[in-house]
């Protein structure tokens, strides 16, 4: 069953409500981005269909401190059953997006649910925070990659979704909110700053920018700051985020993103769409 619109601004207020009282954004924006981002084109496998619910895909390795996300989000899918939990990810991260002040995303809904773990593709697909980097694509994707380079493991997995440079660097703009856990991901540096140590919500981790509860611009801002020394030491950056400034094709984009937010913000929400209907089948 498709929820009806009426019932989808209802869900959507209730979303919006939960992300304001919890400062959960990051959060929500995550477990969507993962429930979508292993799919695979060449394959028709993996995508938002609401399979990261089930625990076989929850242990992937990617998803730590997900389940929190599932909790947070139980009661909303309970008061809105005719919400499917593809949609309900979905929308939650959208809401999260504009609640944070970015941009409106014109969304699609009416996803059709994975039925059980069947739907469940292999581990390996979803993107690292560094090195070792895994090859993200093929029969085997948690299988060691002969190209190490960041720029090389961004491609393969954003590719492997049918995505581009462009989108690739737009939604690494998302990076502005929320931040990274070493007990997680073990890729922050630091358990935590002077941004991050009273919260909101769980204290500690490492954040790309200041205001890690914002959507703006600030991350590739933040990215030329820290290309001429100027940013602040506390600020977290991956591998991941600073190949966008040495290759050539992703760039420009950098660049552009932090000269004109519109432009960025209008991107983004091409390429956050475009992500959360990889692998969809719509009723």
């Amino acid at each position: 069953m498709t929820a009806s619109e009426a019932t989808l601004a209802e869900c959507k207020q209730a979303c919006a409500e939960l992300i304001k009282s919890s400062s959960c954004a990051p959060l929500l924006v995550r477990l969507a981005w993962h429930d979508s981002g292993n799919y695979d084109a060449s394959t028709g496998t993996g995508g938002a269909n609401g399979s990261i619910r089930f625990d076989l895909e929850m242990a992937h390795g990617g998803n730590a401190g997900l389940p929190s996300a599932l909790k947070l989000l139980a009661p909303i899918k309970d008061k809105f059953p005719d919400v499917g939990y593809a949609d309900l990810f979905q929308l939650a991260s959208a809401t999260a997006i504009e609640v944070c002040g970015g941009p409106v995303i014109d969304m699609k809904y009416g996803r059709v649910d994975a039925e059980s773990e069947a739907a469940v593709p292999v581990n390996g697909r979803l993107p690292s925070a560094g090195p070792p980097f895994q090859e993200a694509t093929g029969p085997e994707p948690a299988a060691p990659a002969k190209d190490q380079t960041p720029t090389g493991h961004l491609r393969r997995v954003f590719g492997r979704m049918g995505l581009s440079d462009e989108a690739i660097v737009a939604l690494s703009g998302a990076h502005t909110l929320g931040r990274a856990h070493k007990s997680r991901s073990g890729a922050a540096p630091l358990e935590t700053t002077k941004f991050t140590k009273d919260g909101p919500g769980t204290k500690g981790g490492q954040s790309w920018t200041e205001k890690w509860l914002v959507f703006d611009n600030r991350y590739f801002t933040m990215l030329l700051e820290a290309e001429k020394g100027t940013c602040d030491p506390e600020l977290l950056q991956l591998v991941t985020d600073n190949c966008l400034l040495t290759d050539p094709a992703f760039r420009p984009y950098v660049d552009l993103y932090a000269a004109d937010q519109g432009a960025f913000f209008t991107a983004y929400a091409t390429a956050h769409k475009a992500l959360s209907e990889c692998g969809s089948k719509f009723a």
